[in-house]
């Protein structure tokens, strides 16, 4: 029984694979097989047996063809495509951004599924719940699709709603790339260092957390107290009772959309507000808050009429801990300098630069890094493209791979062209340097010795009990000897003396801990 369900499961995965390699001739993209292992003569065969590619595609990039094969491909392809965008350390730069170009846009689906989907999750008819439902969605995604509505009590608001099937659909494609993952390890000399199966169980991970609508509000949830009381960025509010696994309900904004310049112009829209909000505001959840929207695309980007940044859909976020910013900050401010040296002290001091590799010569390495992109006029130095260069020395000098700073970098170099789309001649890296100058200067120095200090007094803390027990013991055990040898009791003035030192010792750090929880809770 066990044989026979493997064989039918491979042969659903061959069947599924003729069908992608079918499409992928039509867009010219073959050259995958390459990398699949596939020898001369099968490759040959597929050449003259495979539709010959289109017309359409001719002239055009490599990464342009896979990601119009990727397109008609549909979800799980489109969602893998938009990862590896996110690696451009591994595929390059060109083919990076090419992918980047995929447009998540599917058919809708019926009204009838998206009622279906809200009575199965609340248990309710839609007209029990919303006052009117705009049955023609507003946008239509892989993962799910949005409609506006307006509920009983009167709210306006923007319902998202999963894509019937995706589950499994997913499922079965993450089987097929499972597949070629393995066969890729097996016959491919760069696996070892590409990991293609860690890459796929990754991508699987992080695509079920995005169709699970409910993970998608907390991070809303988070980013919106984050940003309370702030008059340049608004994150809708969260309807928790209206939301669930399948549904994800939201305040409804009105603005305009970032990547619409001339509607900008045309309602009034102060496009220089707009641009400063959009950076001054990614850098804050960057290094304020390390906790980052990391699908800065046009489409999640509106402005209000007085340029305050509305932003939309948070499937992917990223986050970054202390120790990581503090490394982005001083990192981004030394090259900002033009510190080669000390970029270089950075890294190897962080450990991420193994301590085997010449110092010297990765500082000369940074500097060819700096001066070529740092080196052209102001408005054209990109620091997303900064970050890049400096992400492909790590096959050079064996530096350890940071995923979140590669999610980050990709968002950046976004972020870069939304607000260059707005404003040519922006001058970005003056901007980032005095936020993060400031933020290094206000933050970073007290903030990491609090914590250390705090991180000090708790294992202290946590051997004060021990300590006591120790204590009681010693003196026990020289209270019994001292019937016995007089001389012990100089002994044990001496000890009792240096026990209570070691006490008060412990008792300083115990009110020290209070007293930073104090002006912490009261700063």
């Amino acid at each position: 029984m066990k044989l026979y369900k493997m064989i039918f499961k491979n042969l659903k995965l061959i069947l599924r694979l003729i069908k992608i390699t079918t499409i992928m001739a039509k867009y010219d993209c073959l050259f995958l097989l390459d990398h699949l292992g596939v020898g001369f003569l099968p490759k040959l065969v597929a050449r003259f047996v495979l539709p010959k590619p289109l017309k359409s595609v001719k002239g055009l990039r490599v990464g342009q063809r896979l990601s119009k094969a990727l397109q008609e491909l549909g979800p799980s392809f489109i969602k893998f495509g938009q990862t590896w965008s996110t690696r451009p350390d591994l595929i390059g730069n060109s083919f990076a951004d090419d992918l980047a170009e995929l447009r998540d846009r599917l058919p809708p689906f019926e009204i009838e599924n998206v009622r279906q989907i809200i009575k199965e999750s609340f248990e309710k008819d839609i007209e029990e719940i919303f006052l009117n439902f705009d049955t023609r969605p507003v946008a239509a995604a892989s993962i799910a699709q949005v409609h506006f509505a307006k509920t009983i009590s009167g709210q306006e608001v923007a319902v998202k709603v999963l894509r019937p099937g995706i589950e499994k659909a997913f499922k079965q494609d993450i089987d097929l790339f499972k597949w070629l993952a393995s066969i890729i390890n097996r016959t491919q000399s760069y696996a070892e260092r590409l990991k293609p199966l860690e890459i796929i169980k990754k991508f699987e991970e992080t695509s079920l957390l995005e169709m699970d609508l409910s993970i998608e509000a907390a991070a809303a949830s988070e980013l919106n107290e984050n940003f309370d009381d702030c008059d340049f960025y608004y994150v809708p509010k969260v309807y928790w009772g209206l939301t669930s696994r399948r549904v994800l309900t939201t305040e409804r904004v009105n603005g305009y959309s970032i990547g619409d310049k001339n509607k900008l112009i045309e309602e009034g829209v102060e496009l220089e507000t707009v641009v400063e909000n959009l950076l001054k505001s990614f850098l804050i959840q960057v290094f304020r808050d390390g906790f980052f929207h990391a699908d800065l695309h046009p489409g999640n980007l509106f402005a209000d009429q007085k340029g305050r940044i509305i932003p939309v859909d948070f499937g992917i976020m990223g986050r970054m801990d202390v120790k990581n910013r503090k490394y982005l900050a001083e990192l981004m401010f030394a090259f900002l300098t033009k510190d080669y040296e000390k970029v270089a002290n950075i890294h190897f001091d962080a450990g991420y630069v193994p301590s085997t590799q010449s110092k010297q010569s990765f500082a000369l390495a940074c500097r060819a890094i700096g001066e070529s992109v740092l080196g052209k006029p102001a408005h054209e130095v990109s620091i997303g493209n900064l970050l890049y260069r400096l992400l492909r020395t790590t096959e050079y000098f064996k530096m350890e791979t940071q995923p979140q700073l590669l999610l980050l970098q990709k968002t950046l170099v976004v972020a870069e062209g939304v607000a260059r789309n707005i404003d040519p001649n922006l001058i970005l890296w003056e901007k980032a340097q005095n936020i993060i100058e400031n933020w290094l200067r206000e933050n970073i120095n007290f903030k990491m010795k609090t914590e250390e200090t705090i991180k000090m007094s708790l294992e202290r803390i946590n051997k004060v009990p021990r300590i006591i027990d120790n204590l009681d013991s010693i003196l026990k055990q020289f209270s019994e000897e001292k019937e016995k040898q007089a001389s012990n009791l100089s002994i044990m003035k001496e000890i009792n003396s240096k026990s209570s030192f070691k006490l008060n010792h412990w008792l300083i750090h115990i009110l020290l801990f209070i007293i930073i929880l104090f002006v912490l809770f009261n700063k």
